[in-house]
């Protein structure tokens, strides 16, 4: 068995990483002190794509892979 990640599995782990440390990291510290929820990331990760990503297509979704999901 090839247990190996496919080039899209490897680009969605690659933007959830920039994300991560771009939009989220920065102002992680500021969310947790004043308990305020990130609505603005939030509405960026479902721009992204990344809200639906094991729905399917016909609902809406980008009917990925559970290994994608974990990555993600």
């Amino acid at each position: 068995m090839n247990f190996d990640f496919t080039e899209d599995q490897l680009m969605i782990q690659e933007s959830a990483r920039d994300f991560a440390q771009n939009e989220i990291a920065p102002s992680a510290v500021h969310r947790d002190i004043n308990a305020e929820f990130p609505a603005e990331i939030v509405k960026k990760l479902g721009e992204l794509g990344f809200l639906g990503m094991m729905i399917l297509p016909e609902y809406g979704g980008a009917g990925l892979d559970t290994i994608s999901y974990v990555l993600l």
